[in-house]
């Protein structure tokens, strides 16, 4: 880490803010809105602060170290595309048959053999100092939101293994602080870390657990690599490092991990202590619900002299996860090749919050391929927790250019367009009927373009037709009317259920093709990357699409006039009063376009 911040430093993207702010809130507020920015930079706290208790933590926090395409790049040593390109040759390797081909291929090999990391058999820099009188409190650990539970640790690395010893994991996962020694383990039902404790479960035994935090910001992005189950996150960082990773044994378990981590909190689960974690505000821009967790008791803290916290924050995008994921994306894209060939290329936008919304270039050499790479995409690893699945073929625009590849999809749609189906969802979800299990939708718009159908009017001639419909349309919006199937986007002053009001609208199909229903509330009709957040977020394609003589999407709120028996999640915004405050102070400087841009208070 102390490489790093010295890197940053050097490309001028380093931003020190040295007056004493709160853990609570205060640091995490000031993260949340620079990430925002066209070119973030790395932010370091140096004097991190407990406004309740007047606290001052000797320990700086670092926030926002992937604060850019370059700088997620430096972090990586070269454009991941390039990394991408060295795992394809492996994957591609054959029997070489000249001098030169055998030299290169000696390249690969050796490059293999820094993949396996190396065990020392001394402390690392990290164990330096050992904490005697365990304290969590010590730690700057931030409450990032308002309606948070608590403080959490957001960037901890898990290192955790199989009861048998055979399998290590290295997993990202939040983390409530609950007391001075307990930590509540947010590893959901269907990640790695999970699937261990259930075998601890089953045999009634206490898990051990190693808890890493800062080191070299490329261990944090391993532990959120989608590997393969079995296969140790940690390998990848000697891949790209082209070094083997060095490794030290936690000195309560047997539990190995990076040396020159910052800090180390060693500890155990127990299987039959589980209590209520959350709320949270996470990645999605909503807060997850209450659920109960298994609870990690902490024998042990160590730390290397001078250590430093690192954070990340989440919440609406765009955020950190957002170059992670890019950097993700992009080297993973040979490994989905081997199960999806004709793959050419995808991308996740991240205001679809990435398991949301996928766009796929495919070379389709058949009727129904598409539709067959769906079905395998739902099946591998991480990407069956994609939602809504787009999939054009090779003559289609570049897959991050929104407006052209928009169009090219608008174009191509037709009834036949749409697969929809069932299978499971991030634990996070919240728009499926029920926990885990939801609607898939998949798109195939890899034929030619379709004819237009529909007669195109201003926002205002189309409002004046439609609005004594029904008394609970407030406002719409069109997009892309100059293509073959026009977007009219509606607010709803909801007191009944969407469809209702969508059965009353078939009536106008010589104006409307795909409808979709938003709230009146929380919504700007002309803020289109927000609205993408919002629809992809709070859609069960297998109750929330209609493929009538209308197309309808209902991206509302749903309650139990809609046979939703959930509770449905509010929205993540930062707190006026500490906005105030640090503009005031002079520690942020943002007008309120760019805070109704991103939603990031609630006006």
């Amino acid at each position: 880490m102390e490489n790093f911040l010295k890197l940053a430093k050097k490309l001028n993207r380093l931003k020190v803010i040295d007056k004493p702010l709160d853990v609570e809130l205060e640091i995490p507020h000031v993260a949340y809105l620079e990430i925002k920015k066209e070119k973030p930079d790395v932010l370091l706290f140096t004097n991190p602060v407990d406004g309740k208790t007047g606290y001052r933590y000797s320990i700086p926090v670092v926030m926002n170290a992937f604060a850019g395409f370059d700088i997620t790049q430096e972090i990586f040593g070269k454009h991941p595309d390039r990394i991408a390109e060295e795992i394809e040759k492996i994957l591609h390797m054959k029997p070489p048959q000249s001098v030169k081909e055998k030299l290169s291929m000696l390249g690969l090999l050796l490059r293999l053999k820094n993949i396996l990391p190396k065990r020392l058999k001394r402390e690392g820099i990290s164990q330096q100092v050992k904490i005697k009188h365990v304290d969590l409190s010590k730690l700057p650990v931030l409450k990032t939101w308002e309606k948070d539970g608590g403080r959490f640790i957001t960037a901890g690395q898990v290192y955790t293994k199989s009861i048998d010893g055979k399998m290590q994991n290295l997993g990202l996962y939040r983390l409530q602080v609950v007391s001075k020694d307990e930590i509540l383990m947010h590893w959901q039902i269907h990640k790695d870390a999970s699937h261990f404790f259930d075998q601890y479960h089953r045999a009634n035994k206490k898990m051990p657990v190693t808890i890493a935090i800062g080191g070299d910001p490329l261990y944090t992005w391993c532990g959120q690599a989608p590997l393969p189950y079995g296969l140790f996150e940690i390998l990848l960082y000697g891949f790209i490092r082209n070094k083997s990773p060095r490794l030290v044994k936690s000195l309560t378990n047997d539990i190995y991990f990076p040396e020159d981590v910052d800090i180390v909190i060693e500890g155990e689960v127990d299987p039959q202590d589980f209590r209520p974690e959350g709320p949270f505000g996470d990645h999605t821009g909503y807060y997850t619900p209450v659920e109960n967790f298994p609870v990690m008791k902490v024998k042990t803290i160590t730390m290397k002299k001078n250590p430093y916290y690192y954070a990340t924050v989440v919440g609406k995008p765009p955020v950190e996860d957002k170059y992670m994921g890019w950097a993700t994306e992009r080297i993973f894209l040979p490994l989905l090749r081997t199960t999806t060939p004709d793959l050419i290329d995808y991308h996740m936008p991240e205001n679809g919050v990435f398991h949301n919304l996928i766009l796929a270039k495919i070379k389709p050499l058949y009727k129904g391929h598409a539709k067959q790479i769906m079905h395998t995409f739902w099946g591998v690893g991480q990407m069956s927790f994609v939602k809504h699945a787009i999939f054009v073929d090779d003559s289609a625009p570049d897959l991050t250019d929104y407006i052209k590849i928009t169009e090219h999809i608008l174009n191509r749609l037709s009834e036949k367009s749409f697969l929809i189906t069932e299978g499971i969802v991030d634990q996070l979800d919240h728009a499926s009927y029920e926990p885990l299990v939801g609607g898939k939708l998949g798109v195939d718009v890899t034929g030619t373009p379709v004819e237009k159908t529909v007669n195109t009017i201003s926002d205002t001639q189309l409002f004046e037709k439609i609005k004594d419909v029904d008394k609970d349309i407030v406002e719409l919006k069109q997009y892309m009317t100059h293509t073959s199937n026009p977007v009219t986007v509606i607010k709803l002053r909801k007191t009944k259920p969407a469809k209702e009001v969508f059965e009353k609208l078939k009536k106008f199909k010589e104006f409307l093709k795909i409808v979709i229903f938003v709230d009146e509330n929380s919504n700007d009709l002309n803020n289109p990357y927000m609205l993408v957040w919002r629809v992809t977020n709070n859609i069960d394609a297998l109750k929330d699409i209609w493929i009538e003589d209308i197309w309808g999407v209902d991206a509302t709120a749903k309650s139990e006039i809609d046979g939703y028996h959930r509770e449905w999640p509010e929205d993540v915004f930062c707190t006026k009063s500490v906005i105030e405050k640090l503009k005031k102070e002079g520690i942020i400087d943002v007008d309120t376009s760019f805070l109704k841009k991103y939603q990031i208070i609630d006006f």
